[in-house]
């Protein structure tokens, strides 16, 4: 019976040893960080800026992968599937997890069900801007532009369902004008086709325009917020010129795949709430206009709910829907 006792004993140690090598294995592994828009947008900005400083208390590099297209769809269903638990997180954003819900109706992944939050990660205020070729500096007089040249309303987004996409149909209802729409896949691509002229205007966020606002490559005409940002005093609200009550934002989070254990995702939502409110990170939104939001995993998935909630309805009554 001894000899039977120590040769299960030697077989559970053995059986621990290769678990912790295996954990150890993983953990020594690059994290893979699945953004669902192309590179040079603000998404993509966000998440190279945090994996960076992330990757220091987690102690493994984090290797961020766009999948852009289709809404973030294809990131989204990419990210679902994995069963690389423990190596890989997804920024999921306002499209993700608030609109492409009510937008499509079929989705190849469900959120709610696939997907764990592990924490907010930023607000991004969004800017009207036009192409410098355009004759206006102010929204009254985009308005009127608009008017008097309506084949030539065609605007850029990032993607279907996206904020930019949403906030932009409810400004040409506000006007009374009809547009049309040119996804992309990110905010990066869109911006340069702005900057070329290919199209002559569209609704950015902070973190994708600001830097070309600054060069002087596009001209903002209204930030889409209650206030006027301090990165861009001189630039008035769209509120302020006219355009009651229109306040639009885009926010995203960061998640895992469902069936990552609660262990990794509450260490990871400590480390990243902690390294949101690092200075060097606080100091790159600041340049970007952007508002850090950590939070628990609890109250992203409440925020998470209150916009998929509050954007449903905005949806149904400007009867948006997507193929």
């Amino acid at each position: 019976m001894r000899r039977t006792f120590l040769k299960a004993g030697a077989a559970c140690g053995v059986q621990l040893m290769l678990g912790a090598a295996h954990a150890q294995q993983a953990s020594a592994r690059p994290m893979e960080w699945v953004v669902g828009f192309a590179a040079g947008g603000g998404s993509d900005a966000v998440a190279r800026g945090v994996a960076e400083a992330w990757a220091k208390p987690l102690h493994r590099n984090i290797v961020v992968i766009n999948k852009p297209g289709a809404g973030t769809n294809i990131a989204a269903e990419y990210a679902a599937r994995s069963r690389d638990y423990g190596n890989l997180v997804f920024t999921a954003d306002f499209a993700t997890l608030a609109a492409n819900p009510h937008l499509f109706p079929k989705l190849a992944y469900n959120a709610e069900q696939d997907f764990v939050p592990i924490s907010l990660l930023a607000r991004f205020p969004l800017l009207l801007v036009v192409n410098n070729e355009l004759p206006v500096r102010s929204f009254q007089e985009f308005a009127a532009w608009a008017r008097a040249n309506p084949d030539k309303l065609s605007y850029g987004s990032p993607g279907l369902g996206t904020p930019h996409h949403l906030a932009t149909e409810l400004l040409a209802q506000k006007m009374g004008v009809k547009m049309t729409h040119a996804p992309y896949r990110g905010a990066g691509p869109a911006m340069l086709d702005v900057i070329g002229g290919q199209i002559p205007f569209m609704l950015v966020d902070s973190a994708a325009g600001l830097p070309h606002i600054n060069t002087g490559k596009v001209r903002a005409i209204g930030v889409a917020s209650a206030q006027r940002l301090k990165s861009l005093p001189q630039t008035p609200t769209l509120i302020e010129q006219g355009v009651a009550g229109f306040e639009a934002f885009a926010w995203q989070g960061l998640v895992a795949p469902r069936g990552t254990d609660d262990a990794t995702i509450q260490m990871w939502s400590r480390t990243l709430q902690e390294t949101l409110k690092t200075p060097a990170v606080q100091a790159r939104f600041e340049a970007l206009a952007l508002e850090p939001l950590p939070s628990t995993p609890e109250q992203m998935r409440e925020f998470w709910l209150s916009e998929k909630k509050r954007w449903g309805e905005v949806i149904k009554t400007a009867g948006i829907k997507l193929d």
